[in-house]
């Protein structure tokens, strides 16, 4: 094998200082922290609002203690519910940031867009004719 300038330590110290894995991590620290704070709204707050009244019938007083002959099936729903309200906050964020994406794109071909060859030829003529008038201003002077 061939070996590149610097050698191991040096190839690796250009890997993880690339802008891409630092973003990456940056990326999954934040996701966890969020997946921290959605897990504790849905566990929190929806699933109580929700399921108080089915949970009050039934007798319990936390979906995760309901079973039936050993089997959970109350972690499993409410493991359905945080996966649903999960997948539903992220379709939200990811439907905002590509609304303002496009408001951001439509903004950015506005303002490249060609200028109207009517209103360059109508500028230029302003602008010739100020030149006109200026340079028989001085002369008659």
């Amino acid at each position: 094998m061939a070996r590149t300038n610097g050698g191991f330590w040096s190839d690796f110290q250009k890997f993880i200082l690339q802008g891409n894995v630092i973003d990456l991590a940056v990326a999954v620290i934040i996701g966890g922290a969020f997946g921290k704070i959605v897990e504790s709204f849905v566990g929190d707050i929806i699933t109580p609002a929700l399921l108080q009244p089915a949970l009050s019938a039934v007798g319990a007083d936390d979906i995760s203690k309901l079973s039936a002959n050993g089997i959970k099936y109350g972690v499993f729903l409410s493991t359905v519910i945080n996966f649903l309200v999960i997948a539903f906050v992220i379709f939200l964020v990811i439907r905002a940031f590509e609304k303002a994406k496009k408001r951001f794109s439509r903004q950015e071909a506005v303002e490249a867009a060609p200028a109207d060859p009517t209103v360059v030829a109508q500028e230029r003529t302003v602008a010739a004719l100020d030149r006109l008038s200026n340079a028989l201003e001085s002369r008659s002077l």
